[in-house]
């Protein structure tokens, strides 16, 4: 398989942060699943249909999006991370859902079966693309005429809390890593609605629509989880893992993250406030 996004395949293929994601795979799935839903619904997947899940991860979008095409349906899901897929994959058979297969791909030069799938749709697994317009039209090659790609993004770093918090609080306790290009692959490239609207019609694509959408994504295990759970995963294990920062440090950073994560408790409930960026668009008639 040709591989454009090598960096992105060690990354998330055989490197410790990129292994996080399977140690906190259930805690990952609840705090996203509103975006999940929010990608289903708009994509509106139906009984039969054939679904292409980009950047798939360790399934759960793809095992979601077989319960609604049904049995008479079927998945793709491709990712660039083989223990991904192969958690995905046992996920599935754990569910006894069959309509479903796993891709090792990338999906930015992976040669897809041409014209074969109704909808492309992705949660969260389209900001790692070392060419984006290149991704796009490859992706949008796998669709029938008039098939509809729907993807869901990160919005800006100061609209969402998931991020901004702890990446405050452990650049405060350890100092600034390298600053790297905006739009450059990585969790935020897609927080500019114009910019990614405009390589969707650079790839070819037709209808291209792009929306920020306010969420509210639920805490897991109430502030101290949420709060210990986003200091291993994300902005601020990075800048820890750059430092090398040490259990004080990490203990740190979560508690200043849980002081902050306060402010978003209610009389009932823990959510953590979101703006999400949504794509759409066609494969020309």
């Amino acid at each position: 398989m040709q591989v454009a996004n090598e960096e992105q395949a060690e990354y998330w293929g055989n490197s410790e942060p990129g292994a996080k994601w399977l140690t906190y795979e259930d805690q990952l799935d609840h705090l996203m699943a509103p975006v999940l839903k929010l990608v289903l619904d708009r994509a509106g997947l139906a009984p039969g249909m054939a679904v292409l899940d980009i950047g798939c991860g360790t399934g759960v979008s793809s095992l979601t999006a077989a319960r609604h095409v049904g049995p008479g349906g079927r998945v793709l899901a491709a990712d660039i991370s083989q223990s991904f897929l192969d958690r995905a994959a046992a996920r599935a058979a754990e569910k006894g859902l069959n309509n479903t297969a796993f891709q090792f791909a990338d999906a930015q030069t992976y040669d897809f079966p041409s014209g074969q799938m109704d909808a492309a749709i992705s949660r969260f697994g389209v900001m790692f693309f070392d060419d984006s317009v290149a991704a796009f039209a490859n992706i949008a090659q796998a669709l029938k005429p008039g098939g509809q790609m729907t993807f869901a993004a990160w919005g800006p770093l100061d609209e969402n809390p998931w991020f901004k918090i702890p990446h405050v609080a452990a650049v405060s306790r350890l100092g600034h890593p390298p600053r790297v290009d905006r739009y450059a692959p990585g969790p935020l490239a897609f927080h500019d609605l114009d910019h990614v609207a405009g390589m969707m019609t650079k790839a070819g694509l037709t209808d291209v629509k792009a929306e920020a959408v306010n969420l509210e994504l639920p805490g897991f295990g109430g502030i101290e989880g949420s709060a210990a759970l986003c200091a291993r995963v994300g902005p601020a294990a990075r800048v820890i893992a750059h430092f090398e920062g040490d259990d004080q440090d990490l203990l740190a950073i979560q508690r200043a993250v849980g002081e902050e994560f306060r402010q978003f408790l209610s009389d009932t409930d823990f959510h953590i406030p979101a703006v999400i960026n949504l794509f759409q668009a066609r494969r020309p008639e």
